[in-house]
């Protein structure tokens, strides 16, 4: 499966932001949007273009790309089917975005990245009621069980996601059991659940709408 391979700290700078890309790392000094808060290249220091039109749109949609680690092909896939349910295609597109299995797992504490969270997923070390799932896309939905497999609760990284993660409080729409690695889908993630993602989906509904 295609996916990108390059520095994520690039990524977080370009879009003058933390993306969170980097685990434990994001919440340090170590942070390059913190030691280097510029656009990567040569011009980086030097060109701040002034975004309007398109330009706002596309910074937009590749800010949520990012934030999420999906591939163009991955992300259009989604709007279209947002764009296809009733409701507002862009609620319907974050809503999809946060159902994902590997962005659930993140949010429930037991990876530190989203990256992690999706190798965890890809190596089998994921239920969803019951039943081995190791496809990150996979749509979680309400009363969804989803849980560490018996045999990878002692596996060192999920501990320790868990651990660095107990600061951090569980969303409202999941209800999370960190001592036994579980956790219950509640209802549909709503936007004033996702009040942490500083996108504006709007945008995105309209560069896509062209």
């Amino acid at each position: 499966m295609a996916r990108y391979i390059g520095p994520v700290f690039r990524q977080c700078r370009r879009e003058g932001m933390k993306l969170f890309l980097k685990g434990e790392r994001c919440h340090t000094e170590k942070c390059a949007v913190e030691k280097r808060n510029f656009a990567p290249g040569q011009h980086g220091k030097d060109r701040k273009p002034k975004l309007v039109g398109y330009g706002l749109q596309l910074r937009e949609k590749q800010k949520a790309r990012r934030y999420y680690q999906l591939l163009e092909g991955q992300f259009r896939n989604l709007f279209e089917k947002a764009s296809a349910m009733k409701g507002i295609t862009g609620e319907n597109l974050l809503n999809m975005l946060e159902r994902r299995l590997d962005s659930t797992m993140f949010r429930m504490g037991f990876a530190t990245s989203r990256a992690q969270a999706r190798q965890l997923v890809r190596h089998g070390h994921v239920n969803v009621n019951a039943r081995r799932v190791d496809i990150p896309s996979y749509q979680v939905e309400p009363n969804d069980i989803i849980e560490i497999r018996e045999a990878s609760k002692k596996n060192p990284t999920i501990l320790h996601a868990r651990d660095a993660t107990a600061h951090a409080p569980s969303p409202n729409w999941l209800e999370v059991d960190r001592e036994n690695l579980r956790a219950r889908v509640l209802q549909q993630p709503k936007r004033e659940d996702l009040v942490q993602i500083q996108l504006n989906e709007q945008l995105i509904v309209e560069l896509y709408s062209k």
